[in-house]
């Protein structure tokens, strides 16, 4: 199953998205029951919503942690 997490979990109280992920709150709790289009149709929003919110998360993430050290392997 594709997931945007990036395992920051923390919500930006001024846009209501996830710093990590861009996601609601609501959409978090229901992407189990998403189907893969409307995962995949939510996913090409996110970018654009991480845009808007206040901060960026200011520590690497375990998954962009991850990636760098296989892409470096």
């Amino acid at each position: 199953m594709i997931s945007p997490c990036t395992l920051v979990c923390s919500i930006d109280l001024k846009t209501g998205y996830c710093f990590g992920c861009g996601r609601t709150r609501d959409e978090i709790a229901a992407w189990m029951d998403y189907t893969d289009m409307e995962r995949r149709t939510l996913m090409e929003t996110l970018p654009a919503r991480l845009e808007t919110v206040e901060r960026k998360p200011r520590r690497e993430t375990r998954r962009q942690r991850l990636a760098k050290e296989r892409d470096t392997a």
